[in-house]
């Protein structure tokens, strides 16, 4: 361990997989962000946290477990071609996460007041009862993302110290902002929208991704950055023919 703090290679390492590690955990981000805001409002911070704890333990608990992880890319059965546990749980995790994008996408825009007004109405109603399915669901996806994340770790860095640093750095940052972005997802429905809108895209290359069809990570973050510019924009430009509408 002392060895390593006098590596040079070992602090590039760390630096370059916790930069990583945060990019990968944007998707988590927008996940736990999205689902907590269905929680009255005093709920959705301690949820937030909790949620991004448990993906904490998650991954450190399979990096120290790395031996049985990297079984998981070995074939367990043939159907049209070999399947490995890796395939089976990026598959089941698209899923998931298809489906309840698409319920999320369907409920913010059918029943746009209950995402605007969490107080009132059936989210009033669901807030404690729901507070442990929702950090369920959490876990769930936890498993999955944590998954690719922890397998890229392995592929950038050598020393099993060094990943859990850069893990622990990287969720220290997403706890740091998950809140300032939750609530600025919240407050904007357009955005929201656009945050199910990314959840759909990484459902599909999630399922893509377990069928054997690589599928560059770098394609799906440039479409989401490309679309939030874009909506950043036209947010600046309502807000302005709004302030140009005051006098009147």
């Amino acid at each position: 361990m002392i060895e390593l703090l006098s590596d040079p290679q070992a602090w590039v390492s760390l630096l370059v997989l916790a930069t990583m590690e945060i990019i990968l955990g944007i998707d988590n981000i927008v996940f736990i962000t999205i689902l907590c805001g269905r929680l009255p409002p005093e709920k959705q911070t301690s949820a937030r946290r909790l949620g991004l704890l448990v993906a904490l333990v998650t991954r450190v608990l399979l990096l120290l477990s790395i031996t049985w992880v990297m079984k998981l890319t070995d074939p367990l059965f043939e159907l049209f071609r070999p399947w490995s546990g890796k395939d089976l749980i990026l598959f089941g995790g698209g899923l998931f996460l298809l489906y309840k994008a698409t319920v999320e996408i369907h409920e913010n825009v059918n029943h746009p007041d209950k995402h605007a007004n969490p107080e009132q109405g059936e989210q009033a109603k669901m807030g404690t009862a729901s507070y442990g399915m929702i950090i369920a669901q959490i876990m769930v996806l936890d498993v999955v993302f944590s998954l690719d994340s922890v397998i890229t770790a392995v592929g950038m860095a050598e020393h099993i110290p060094v990943m859990v640093a850069a893990v622990l750095i990287a969720v220290g940052v997403m706890i740091a902002f998950a809140g300032p972005i939750g609530d600025f997802v919240q407050q904007n429905a357009t955005i929201r929208v656009l945050a199910l809108s990314f959840l759909v895209l990484i459902g599909a290359m999630l399922l893509m991704e377990g069928t054997g069809l690589h599928v560059s990570k770098g394609y799906i973050y440039s479409a989401m950055g490309f679309s939030l510019v874009v909506e950043m924009l036209n947010m600046r430009m309502r807000k302005k023919r709004t302030l140009h509408r005051l006098p009147e």
